[in-house]
């Protein structure tokens, strides 16, 4: 079993299916409204755990509701949640989701803590890396955090995976 590391995001969906996706200034009124664990470094983690691996999770969920159902998921589904800070002065992320019915998207994302993952929070997972034979991560967390990340895997000699999404200068 492969010990990961996952630095990364984590969101909750709202997601709302509607006939087409709203023009600027039109209001839809939409059909079916659901409620999903989502971001993409969340997803990475959930993933790679459910495929076997050991996950350990670096991120920051805001100290909500939101945030503790998160946790209550990562748990559920193995994830060592030591080094996902609770952060009280900020919300967790949000994603909102129009789903029209071909099957075309519109998301918009409040980062929430995701923002707030920082270099510092970095150093302070160091001991996650340890043992770490793959680092993955992606880029709705700050860019700066993502180098800390990759500097600390370059020097142990982890490879990583980057998802480049979304897509950032």
């Amino acid at each position: 079993m492969k010990k990961i590391v996952v630095v990364g995001s984590s969101n909750t969906d709202m997601i709302i299916r509607v006939p087409h996706l709203p023009k600027p200034g039109e209001t839809i009124l939409g059909g079916e409204f659901s409620m999903a664990p989502g971001g993409k470094g969340a997803n990475q983690a959930v993933a790679a755990a459910r495929a076997g691996g050991r996950v350990t999770l670096v991120a920051r969920v805001g100290d909500d509701l939101f945030g503790r159902q998160a946790l209550r998921n990562f748990k559920a589904d193995g994830i060592d949640t030591s080094y996902v800070a609770r952060d009280a002065a900020a919300p967790s992320g949000i994603a909102l989701i129009n789903v029209a019915e071909d099957g075309e998207n519109a998301i918009s994302v409040a980062a929430g803590a995701n923002a707030l993952l920082s270099t510092g929070d970095i150093k302070n997972s160091a001991a996650a890396f340890a043992g770490a034979e793959i680092v993955l991560m992606q880029l709705e967390i700050p860019l700066p955090t993502v180098r800390a990340a990759a500097d600390v895997a370059k020097r142990r000699g982890i490879p990583v995976i980057l998802n480049p999404a979304p897509a950032c200068p």
